[in-house]
């Protein structure tokens, strides 16, 4: 037993005596402690807990999925069953909102294909449920349930907003908050308490399928917008108020960058690279939010997985971070350390494992978990383990308020899909669009062009991406044009081509389309765009070509980055007719796609826009709504760069026999249908102490016609130091809107944090010498000044 080990079982060892005794304290007030809504939490735990059979504490660590088959008739809950089959409860249920249990229910992770719940029979499930669990179980605990709410709550009917790696790329600290808060409160109406969001791994792989899920590939741009995310799903108070939900911050770690870009493969990055760019953004959550669960990786790092990494989990996360919530499994994870990582020999020893390393609730179904109430008995785990994790999420359940409250909201209708979050979900998608080019053919005047040809296979559908469900309502590229144009010019439509034979993104199996049928869609594609003045072309990916990889049976990971199914024959067979053509790519991660980004007369990363996708590009194209949006990634020109990100350090890519070694794009790039004029930085003082602060002032003028959206970034290199440096770290931003011809001075204050480094001892610390300061437009287009720390 290591050192934090040994001192966190003495210290559980010290509280069993104030267990034993809680029961006691707590007579003469009319009930038990643990009911006692103005007790502080850790003495209703300790009460509660004190009350406990040793099933019922290994009942609340395990959760139903596949197995609310125990304790459901078809789609209704069986009390008679539950407790037949839970004598002792259980403490969590996963994704009630789906059928998985049900006989012929899907047994996907999530989809469209899976059989969902409708809203109403969720929330009568759930009820039903709660009141089980309060009036039919021996203490009366209620059910913690949780949903996966990556970009809107993955249940039908609830307001799909753009997908994650979009609304990064909005630079917008309040817009990502506002959009979670939206999400909270769908998520809560229908009496769920923790949502599994946000992802803050850093990308720096795009054949990952999952890139679309993160933030992009900054440590500090994920940083910030998962500090807000977690504000907007929980709220600032440690206790969650009544529209918020507790928030589940994912993957820890290295989950971004693995080996050949394949989902959970290894990921061979050392403890420096670690601490330097994969922790920052964890570390900042725990630190500056009250953050309630944390969930480890499926991957390994130096040959550990990380559901079974003391150090990752308890020496860093709980030791040096000091987080006081609860790591909860992903699915399937535990049971993995057996079935597909070979350090454990068989299912029991994986639970002691995960549970050694602090994993505290297994999920989906709890199914090592299950084995404790044994592996206890026997003397192979410590009951003051079961003690542990069972106190941590007991803490969960209180500070949600679910023994006050645990129902849903009888007007759960009205708070989901409705006006209010439709308009943000518009709001979103428009900040969250690139214009990557543009030769002056955007914006179009509504009308200017009598027959506008809308084409290509993302034009008719709204594509959502991953871990999403059915919204109230959705619309396409080809829907919002002519919405926008009724009256005003013609409107037709081509397919083009077929990306992939199905549209369903729960299909295990993904075959591309038919080339020779593709063919003769293009040749009716041309056809279509002779007749019309302009070409808006929809292409990209389908929810099937990049996507979870989450077994073998269901890939998601590629090895090329290039359009497939012969979208780029289809875009130069329009170029070949003259038509100028404007492409509006649909997509969850950054293509390489240097024909299209060569030839377009205008270029859109739109990302999936989400559910009001459609409105928002049309709003852009025609230029009712000014782009303002940054790539919050690297896009590299070939597969072969990877990886290829902007903080790179002074010895990489030198360069290659025969190829540009330069982005397709780099990070923090977009542009605007204005011009936008940046000063050179200006300092508060041009030398601090290793403890001080600087001010930072940049002026930025609107020198163009139409008001406009800057992204000022600012970012910081150490010219020399004891260990290898990047080149530049962005370490602030500020989106501002400027009026023709306004100008404002932008300030942003860097502290020591923005200049620490991890020294040879692996310290952290600030080394005195000269630091670049730069800021401007994006990571390469930057005016500098030098600071000295002395």
């Amino acid at each position: 037993m290591n050192g934090f080990a040994r001192r966190q079982a003495l210290g559980l060892l010290a509280s069993t005596s104030l267990l034993a005794a809680a029961p006691a304290a707590a007579k003469g007030r009319g009930g038990p402690l643990y009911k006692d809504a103005s007790a502080p939490i850790d003495l209703r735990v300790r009460d509660l807990l004190a009350r406990m059979t040793l099933e019922e504490k290994v009942g609340q660590i395990i959760a139903l999925w596949a197995t609310k088959a125990d304790i459901m008739d078809d789609l209704t809950f069986s009390p008679a069953k539950a407790s037949k089959a839970y004598p002792d409860g259980f403490g969590q249920i996963t994704r009630p909102s789906d059928r998985r249990g049900v006989p012929n229910g899907s047994t996907q992770a999530g989809g469209v294909g899976a059989r969902w719940r409708t809203p109403a029979d969720t929330v009568a499930f759930i009820t039903a449920v709660q009141k089980w669990a309060t009036e039919e179980t021996r203490l009366g605990i209620p059910v913690l349930f949780h949903e996966e709410a990556l970009h809107g709550l993955m249940a039908t009917e609830a307001t799909m907003f753009p997908m994650a790696i979009g609304l990064a790329g909005s630079f917008d600290r309040q817009l990502m908050e506002e959009v979670h808060s939206v999400i909270a409160r769908e998520v809560r109406a229908r009496g769920v308490h923790l949502a599994l969001s946000p992802v803050v791994d850093i990308a720096r792989d795009p054949r990952w399928g999952r890139i679309e899920e993160t933030f992009g590939e900054d440590p500090y741009l994920c940083a910030e917008m998962g500090v807000a995310a977690v504000r907007g799903l929980q709220g600032e108070s440690s206790r969650i108020g009544p529209d918020k939900v507790m928030a589940t911050l994912k993957h820890m770690t290295g989950h971004g960058q693995p080996q050949s870009g394949e989902n959970i493969a290894p990921a061979p990055i050392s403890e420096r690279e670690l601490r330097e760019n994969f922790f920052p953004p964890f570390r900042e959550v725990v630190k500056r939010t009250g953050i309630a669960a944390v969930m480890p990786s499926y991957n390994e790092i130096d040959g550990v997985p990380s559901h079974q990494n003391r150090w990752l989990l308890n020496d860093i996360l709980r030791g040096e971070w000091r987080f006081d919530g609860a790591v909860v499994s992903d699915y399937g994870a535990v049971h993995e350390l057996d079935s597909i990582h070979h350090v454990q020999p068989d299912p029991e020893a994986a639970a002691r494992a995960a549970l050694r390393a602090g994993v505290d609730c297994e999920l989906p179904d709890g199914q090592t978990y299950r084995t404790l109430v044994e592996q206890v008995r026997a003397g192979k785990v410590p009951l003051e383990a079961v003690d542990l994790a069972c106190t941590r999420m007991l803490t969960l359940k209180f500070r949600a308020g679910l023994f006050e409250n645990p129902w849903p909201r009888k007007d759960h209708e009205r708070l989901t899909g409705n006006a209010e979050a439709r308009a943000l979900a518009l709001k979103a998608a428009h900040r969250s669009i690139v214009l990557l080019g543009n030769d002056g053919t955007l914006p179009l005047t509504p009308g200017a062009h009598r027959r506008v040809a809308v084409i290509g296979p993302n034009a008719a559908i709204a594509r959502l991406g991953g871990y999403s469900s059915v919204p109230r309502q959705t619309v396409s590229l080809l829907e919002g044009v002519q919405a926008k144009l009724r009256g005003k010019a013609e409107v037709v439509h081509a397919q083009g081509v077929f990306i992939t034979r199905s549209e369903d993104r729960s299909a295990d199996e993904v075959l591309l389309a038919d080339p020779a049928e593709n063919r003769a869609l293009i040749a009716q594609a041309v056809e279509v765009a002779k007749t019309a003045d302009i070409v808006l072309l929809a292409i990209g990916d389908t929810e099937q070509t990049s996507r979870e990889g989450f077994a073998k049976n269901h890939l998601g990971d590629r090895t090329s980055l290039d359009l497939l199914g012969e979208q780029n024959a289809l875009f130069a067979a329009l170029k070949a007719t003259g038509k100028p053509v404007v492409v509006c790519a649909i997509n969850g991660r950054p293509p390489s796609y240097p024909m299209v980004a060569d030839g377009a007369n205008a270029l859109l990363e739109c990302w999936y826009p989400g559910q009001e996708g459609g409105t928002a590009m049309a709003d852009i194209l025609f230029g009712d709504v000014n782009p303002g949006a940054k790539l919050p990634v690297t896009v590299a020109r070939d597969a072969g760069q990877i990886p290829i990100f902007y903080n790179r350090k002074p010895s990489a890519r030198r360069g290659y026999v025969f190829e540009d070694i330069s982005p397709l794009f780099p990070f923090g790039f977009g542009l605007s249908y204005t011009r936008f004029e940046f000063g050179p930085p200006r300092l508060s003082s041009p030398r601090i102490g290793t403890g001080g602060e600087v001010t930072v002032e940049v002026d930025v003028r609107n020198a163009g016609q139409r008001a406009g959206d800057a992204v000022v970034q600012l970012y910081v290199r150490d010219q020399t130091a004891s260990v290898t440096r990047p080149i530049r770290e962005l370490k602030g931003f500020e989106r501002i809107t400027l009026a023709p011809g306004e100008s404002r001075a932008v300030r942003m204050t860097l502290g020591p944090a923005a200049f620490a480094l991890w020294n040879l001892d692996m310290e952290e610390v600030v080394e005195p010498g000269l630091f670049d300061v730069m800021t401007g437009p994006d990571s390469e287009d930057l005016q500098k000044t030098t600071l000295e720390i002395i």
